[in-house]
């Protein structure tokens, strides 16, 4: 009698096993369960400008629909040296120090793996981002989290120095921050320069809310400051500027031997980024008043949302940049502020009909401060809906 094999599907060690579902789709999925207004994830519910859908139209009706070079457009490349020089005062080549990618996702992901070897060491400023540690830990490497100074998340320099040792490879930092808002000074950044120049620690700067920077204040670029941009990737993101999050188009700028290590990833990571897109990003980067009108754009959403808040007993944090507002929790007059800041926003979204994040989620630690982050990158018209229910409170 023949014996019957089963189908067998391979038992695998996993590269990530503290990774699960991300709190955003967590979130996101109560929120739609329950009709919530979702200022949770952090993208526009509004369109692009029309003309940008335009010029991707034109673009793929002119024939731009194949591979195009590895390192990006080249009309695009050239657009961003422009621009940068004309912001931040460095020129990057555009042959050699720019490089388009797959989002700002991607090439943060792609930074770490050129650099970071098994063993080394990457500093990590939390509350940070959620690819940071996975990525590191996908480059074996070793995460080093340094806590940014709770309520005004500001850096400790104290601290980030101690935790420089040998084999610390990199650093990460992000401004402005994502999930606090705030901006880092000029003071901060040349003090941060100082620390790392007698070091060759390679500076990661995440800087994809570059242009939601509020109240006048410019944004302080790693590009500004010749010590920091000769060790530094520079990530900006396309899709955070033009309202298109989900075409996943970004930079990564650098010096070029680090640029040359950098598409080596690159090259067998993502290849390339969708050809239309970064035609139509580059004509219509010819105008600058999109990106320098946004601060003002985001600003009144910013403002108004404030302002409903304020009648509210949340406790405002300092909105400086991005398009995320924090929120202290524990004043409100209701017995769930108690709750751990998770629980306390699966309440808010299935009871009051409001999803936001919580900030324990941004630590590795889990790190309960009684904050919550809500995104404003919102119609009017979602924002008042949402204040409407946040007023009950």
């Amino acid at each position: 009698m023949d014996t019957v094999t089963q189908p067998r599907t391979p038992a695998l060690a996993s590269r990530l096993p503290q990774v699960g579902t991300t709190i955003f789709t967590v979130m996101s999925t109560l929120a739609a369960e329950h009709g919530a207004v979702n200022l949770g994830q952090g993208f526009p519910d509004f369109g692009c400008d029309p003309a940008l859908l335009d010029a991707v139209d034109g673009a793929m009706r002119a024939g731009h629909n194949q591979y195009p070079p590895m390192t990006g457009v080249p009309a695009l490349r050239q657009a961003m040296a422009d621009k940068v020089q004309a912001l931040y005062g460095r020129r990057y080549h555009p042959d050699t120090e720019i490089t388009v990618t797959a989002g700002a996702t991607q090439a943060i992901l792609t930074a770490i793996l050129a650099v970071v070897h098994p063993g080394d060491e990457v500093i990590v400023l939390e509350p940070c981002y959620d690819s940071y540690v996975p990525n590191i830990e996908l480059a074996g490497g070793r995460v080093v989290r340094v806590p940014l100074v709770p309520g005004s998340f500001r850096p400790d320099f104290d601290a980030i120095a101690a935790a420089i040792t040998p084999r610390t490879r990199a650093l990460i930092v992000n401004t402005p921050h994502n999930p606090s808002g705030m901006c880092w000074t000029d003071a901060e950044m040349r003090r941060l320069d100082e620390l790392l120049a007698p070091t060759d620690i390679v500076l990661i700067s995440d800087e994809v809310y570059e242009h939601m920077v509020f109240d006048g204040l410019p944004h302080h670029s790693a590009a500004r400051y010749p010590g920091l941009a000769a060790r530094a990737f520079i990530v900006s993101s396309f899709g955070k500027t033009y309202h298109v999050t989900g075409w996943k188009v970004g930079t990564v700028l650098a010096p070029a031997p680090l640029t040359a290590e950098f598409r080596k990833v690159h090259q067998f990571n993502v290849f390339t980024v969708n050809t239309p897109m970064q035609h139509a990003l580059a004509a219509y980067m010819a105008d600058p008043a999109p990106y320098r009108d946004l601060p003002a754009f985001y600003q009144r959403k910013r403002d108004l949302f404030r302002q409903g808040l304020a009648k509210t007993r949340f406790r405002l944090l300092p909105g400086e940049g991005t398009y995320f507002q924090c929120v202290d929790i524990s004043a409100l007059a209701v017995p769930e502020r108690e709750l751990p800041e998770a629980d306390f926003c699966r309440w808010l979204t299935a009871e009051i009909g409001v999803a936001a994040i919580p900030l324990s989620a941004f630590y590795g630690d889990g790190f309960d401060q009684k904050v919550v982050r809500f995104c404003f990158a919102k119609k009017d018209e979602t924002l008042v809906a949402a204040l409407e229910r946040l007023q009950r409170l």
